[in-house]
């Protein structure tokens, strides 16, 4: 008799998966879980979408909240610990084409239906994810162009953004990420080229900054005549 052999689907299906396989397969059905149902799932579906038990879910994660952290830890600050800080600040290439750079492999990452439902869910259920998110892109992007910008601009960089500088930026960073909204979320149509839009971005933030550097520039120069007449 010829031998029975098992097929490989059945084969992989009762493969167990290492504790530290399983706690990412479960972050990422997770992620898939709150795109699709936003935070108001509870365990109990989670579980069940899963195919696990609701006690062997809380042994990895004993809250909700645990698992929602770990959701945004992974979706959302692994994605910038990456060598986009260090490109923004290498001086050695024009500050356009670093900003061109940065934003082409940023929205790479975040241009994504489930990146976007997880982060409009949150906002509207008042989450920290949001808010810890746009404290992240305030200091950790923001400010960085700002200061990159800045010394360009052969302005001095010792002081933090001003209020406007900061307003400029998010108005620029903003419309950026609605471009993703309007594509993956609301499905409008939207230039085609994603880098051309970074690119006229670029051209409409990049003149008025550098409006408001040249009276920047203007104040401290009268400031530097007024010392110098004292």
């Amino acid at each position: 008799m010829a031998k029975k052999t098992t097929p490989p689907a059945a084969r992989e299906k009762r493969k167990r998966l290492s504790p530290d396989d399983r706690r990412k397969d479960f972050i990422r059905k997770a992620t898939e879980f709150f795109a699709d149902e936003g935070f108001d799932g509870g365990t109990r579906e989670l579980a069940r979408r899963l195919g696990v038990t609701q006690p062997l879910l809380y042994r990895y994660f004993p809250s909700k909240d645990d698992l929602i952290k770990e959701v945004y830890r992974t979706v959302y600050l692994e994605p910038l610990e990456t060598d986009w800080e260090k490109r923004l600040s290498d001086r050695s290439k024009p500050v356009r084409e670093r900003l061109q750079y940065f934003y082409n492999t940023y929205t790479d990452a975040i241009f994504t239906r489930t990146w976007l439902r997880i982060y409009l869910f949150s906002g509207l259920k008042g989450l920290d994810i949001n808010r810890s998110y746009v404290g992240v892109v305030g200091d950790k992007i923001l400010t960085r162009i700002i200061r990159e910008c800045r010394v360009e601009a052969g302005l001095s960089t010792r002081a933090k953004p001003t209020a406007s500088e900061m307003e400029m930026a998010w108005v620029f960073h903003g419309g950026i990420f609605y471009y993703g909204v309007r594509k993956y979320i609301y499905e409008s149509p939207v230039l085609e080229s994603k880098e051309d839009m970074i690119s006229s971005a670029l051209d409409v933030y990049l003149a008025g900054v550098a409006k408001i550097f040249a009276a920047a520039k203007e104040t401290d120069k009268r400031a530097d005549n007024d010392m110098a007449r004292d």
